[in-house]
């Protein structure tokens, strides 16, 4: 039509995209700024919350109470391990933090000690089975409602296994998945509570149980290799189990949310891997070495730990006095030290892993926490010392 105009552009898409992404424009920050903001809504909308609806500790009974010294005087008929090694032993249950009525296994308290299989099964499953009535007593929870079993057990690898004894003696539905974890450690419960996080992701209305038991009976060193003898105090008889759930009717009963697990793993480095290892000693009596190296490197996995942990935790405030602090130091504009970022703004208790007196020194010193922010730490360690996987849900129960 005369007098009518019309105009198209037409412009290569590739050329389009070279000019979005042309960085002296604010549009392509602004561009994956949105980006950002938009997948985060969309996958906190999509995951799943997940609750520790509650959690129990296993007591074992008085008959097993011991103090330091009897502990001593029943390794000497147990043990083959010579009088210097005993008064090694003696002066490291002194020093330990160890109070004088923890608990050891009954086949240690008999004449002579029973160390059979037999006697391995009934210590970790009145260790299980004592921990996991008590949660059910607590929760009401019905057992064909359980869809996951996790148990974490450092040493004892049994048939069935750990987990299979729970399914039997519970009589869990024939579609539960279970997952035995061994030889993981005093991290094995933190690992084991990310690991059903996970979980609980693709599998909905659904309970997960984690069972964390030991078996002293196995990790008891009868040498004289001193660096094989450390293992033989920490450990006592306890254990305790934890529910987990995202179904949203638990969302007012449980005790707490799961909002950010962080898992560190330092084997790739020789120093940490082999710091903790089993073997046997020159003249073939088993038993697990534990390093000089050890206090360093867990020191410095909890360091890693938290310093991933901070950005998800901490107060803008505070993450900005780090970053000020670090370019500061970085481009060597001031001599300052290293700025400690303040977690007390942020987590209202720390549970640290409980292994000696001495650890949890070093993690004072190391991290800035004060008696008062491990004190649930120190009575774990001095009442029942429940070391490796369990230790941490039992300091729940400290406070």
């Amino acid at each position: 039509m005369l007098g009518s105009r019309s105009t198209m552009m037409l412009e290569n898409p590739h050329e389009h995209i070279n000019k979005l992404l042309n960085l002296n424009s604010p549009a392509p920050l602004l561009f994956l700024f949105l980006i950002c903001i938009f997948s985060y809504i969309f996958i906190t909308k999509r995951s799943r919350k997940v609750f520790l609806v509650d959690f129990a500790c296993y007591k074992p009974p008085d008959t097993q109470m011991c103090s330091k010294e009897k502990f001593i005087d029943r390794f000497k008929i147990y043990g083959n391990s010579n009088e210097t090694s005993i008064e090694f032993m003696r002066k490291l249950l002194g020093r330990s933090g160890l109070g004088e009525k923890t608990y050891m296994p009954s086949y240690l308290m008999r004449d002579p000690p029973d160390v059979s299989l037999v006697e391995k099964r009934n210590e970790v499953e009145s260790v299980m089975f004592g921990a996991v009535d008590s949660l059910l007593e607590k929760t009401g929870v019905n057992t064909q409602d359980i869809g996951i079993v996790i148990v974490t057990c450092t040493i004892l690898n049994v048939v069935p296994s750990l987990a299979d004894m729970i399914v039997n003696r519970y009589k869990l539905r024939e579609n539960v998945l279970i997952y035995n974890l061994t030889s993981m450690g005093c991290s094995a419960g933190l690992r084991a509570i990310g690991f059903t996080q996970k979980l609980l992701q693709v599998h909905p209305n659904t309970y997960a149980l984690l069972v964390s038991p030991e078996n002293t009976m196995q990790m008891i060193y009868k040498g004289n290799e001193r660096s094989k003898l450390f293992m033989n105090f920490p450990l006592r008889v306890g254990g305790a189990a934890v529910l987990l759930s995202n179904r949203p009717s638990d969302h007012d009963k449980a005790k707490y949310q799961l909002i950010h697990t962080v898992h560190t793993h330092t084997a790739s480095l020789d120093r940490s891997y082999q710091s903790i290892y089993e073997e046997e000693d020159p003249v073939g009596i088993g038993g697990v070495t534990i390093t000089k190296d050890l206090l360093a490197v867990a020191v410095e996995a909890v360091e890693t730990n938290i310093h991933a942990l901070g950005p998800l935790v901490l107060p803008i405030s505070e993450i900005t006095r780090y970053l000020a602090n670090y370019f500061i130091r970085h481009f060597h504009l001031a001599d300052v030290k290293p700025y400690v970022p303040n977690f007390k703004k942020a987590i209202e208790h720390v549970f640290p892993h409980v292994g000696t007196k001495p650890v949890l020194d070093e993690f004072e010193k190391n991290l800035g926490f004060n008696e008062s922010d491990v004190e649930a730490s120190r009575m774990n360690l001095y009442r029942l010392h429940l070391d490796l996987d369990s230790s941490v849900a039992v300091q729940f129960g400290e406070h």
